[in-house]
Formats: C-alpha cells, structure tokens, sequence
C-alpha cells in the first residue's frame, strides 16, 4: 500500500479522502529535517505546513514521490522548479486559512485601535484607568493593504462596513477588485494618506525587508503597521526606529523574521523582547490561520485538488 507522509495537523476529512484512495498515512507532525530526508523514499505523498523544506536534497531522495500538500499559504518551502521537473504535483490550501487570517487581523487592529490589551493587564493588576487607555476609530481612517490575494481581499471585505478609506497595491495586474477598494498604481498615493498599513504577500526574494527604513521615511503621518504575512517581510530594527522616532504609532504581528523563539539568536531575543515589551506592540506566535474552521478547509481544499473527492 503507497504511503503518505502526514507533517502537519489535519482534518479527518483529508485522511478519510486518502484513505479511500488506498493510501496509508503515516503520522510524523514532530518530524525533523533530518528524519524526512532519511525516511522520505518511502512516501508517495506529502501532506506539511512549514515544519519541513521540500529541498533538491529532500527532493533527491524521494524516490517514489508523487504529490506534495501545502497545508496553508506560501509555497517558498518548496522547491517547486525542481519538484515540477520531477514531476511532483504541488498544491496548497491558502483559500483555506483566509478567513481565520483575516478575522486575526481584525481582532489585533481592534485590540491595539481600542487598547483593550493594555487596559485588560492593567486590570489584572487592579488598575483601572479611563484617560490614559483612550482609543481611536477606524471609521474615516485610510488603510492600505499591500497584496490583494486571498487574505487581503478577505480583510478588505471585513473593513468595508467600517467606513474606511481601502487603497490596495499588487504587483499582479490581473486581479478583479471591489467596489468598495480603491487598487493602486504604485505606493505614492499610499504614503501620502495611509493610516494604517497591512501586509499580506508571499516570501519571497523580492518581498524580504519590504518594509524598512526607507519605506517607513516615505510615510507622511505616523502609521499603523500590521503583519499577518511572513516575518521576513518586515525589518524588524526598521519597526524598533519607527517606533522611537515616532513614524510608527502602533504595531501588531501574527510573524516575525525567526520563529519560533528557539530559533533566535541572542541579538534576534533582544529586539523582540524590547519590542514585546513596547505597550504599542502586539504579538501572537503565528497563530492567525490555526482555527478549528481552517483547519477543515484547508484539508478539504488540499483533498479536492488533488482530486481525492
């Protein structure tokens, strides 16, 4: 019977779909790097999140591999030229985790706009205090989402009942937007206006330190920053100035440059601990698509296109 490596939590509706189709699946959700190059010969399948690196090497030695399921977004752990010349099927399930994204989104600018985790800790700590915890509204304010895929358009549609100013800008031209999202040509516009600005792209070459110094000098009002994309996205010493010079006013992130904290090195724990610290900055440990909801979808989007059901 064909084997299927199963890297990363899933539901039973992706299990019950390989399962009918005669293969066995075989758990390993704390496999390392290591373990999956030594064993992955055996496998016709694999089913990952961002636990392993679907390298040449790890390549190489898949012998009898078939197909690969990105649970989620981001194909950048996947060496997907090289898998395409072996003739590997890729497919990932961003559609998936869209929502529970975009809702994390949400609920953080909410949590930061409101100060409700500010005053909640101040509380426990049998402070209450009205003055220096006022909020501000999001209605009137003009926010900017940097990639309009499946997040982006899903947080858009979220903001739109908010009385928002939407711009967005991608640098992928065949896209078609809503009413209610003015698309932008370039970034002029966005740093001339933005309140608040929100990062929603791939990993990628072209995409590390997006956000930096420079971009944040762009800027003509102090900013929001929001990133529920990829870590690398953002330099963080970029978010440690802008917060003291004051161009960033807030910032929240769902990721960070080097996760999860076992893998910093000791200037990398400094930065984030200065930051974690900051009463303006809010983190959660990447947990923005880990709902019970997402975790359905994205198995069943993985199981329809590989054409399991």
């Amino acid at each position: 019977m064909p084997k299927v490596l199963i890297a990363a939590p899933v539901h039973a509706v992706l299990i019950t779909a390989l399962e009918k189709a005669g293969y066995a699946c075989m758990f390993a959700l704390d496999i390392t790097q290591e373990e999956a190059l030594a064993t992955v010969a055996q496998y016709e399948g694999i089913i990952t999140s961002t636990r392993l690196h679907i390298n040449k090497e790890l390549l190489d030695q898949a012998h009898q591999l078939k197909f690969i399921g990105r649970m989620g977004s981001g194909m950048e752990i996947i060496d997907m030229p090289y898998a395409a010349q072996k003739g590997v099927v890729c497919v990932s399930s961003p559609e998936g985790n869209a929502n529970a994204v975009a809702e994390h989104a949400l609920g953080m600018l909410l949590g930061l706009s409101k100060q409700i985790v500010k005053s909640n800790k101040e509380l426990h700590q049998g402070i209450w205090e009205r003055e220096a915890n006022r909020g501000f509204e999001l209605e009137g304010k003009t926010i900017a989402i940097i990639g309009f895929g499946h997040t982006g358009s899903a947080l858009a549609h979220k903001l739109s009942v908010f009385n928002m100013s939407i711009l967005t800008y991608d640098t992928h031209r065949a896209i078609s937007y809503p009413e209610y999202v003015k698309p932008q040509e370039n970034m002029q516009h966005i740093y001339e206006v933005a309140d608040i600005i929100s990062y929603h792209v791939p990993a990628s070459d072209e995409n590390r330190h997006l956000f930096n110094e420079q971009v944040v000098g762009n800027f003509q009002k102090p900013i929001v920053l929001m990133n529920t994309s990829r870590g690398n996205v953002v330099d963080p010493m970029a978010v440690v100035h802008g917060l003291k010079n004051g161009r960033i006013n807030k910032a929240c992130f769902d990721v960070w440059e080097t996760e999860p904290l076992s893998k910093m090195n000791e200037q990398q724990k400094q930065v984030f601990n200065a930051l974690l610290a900051n009463e303006n900055v809010l983190f959660t440990p990447h947990i923005g698509g880990y709902s019970k909801e997402a975790l359905f979808k994205m198995s069943l989007v993985i199981a329809k296109k590989l054409k399991l059901v």
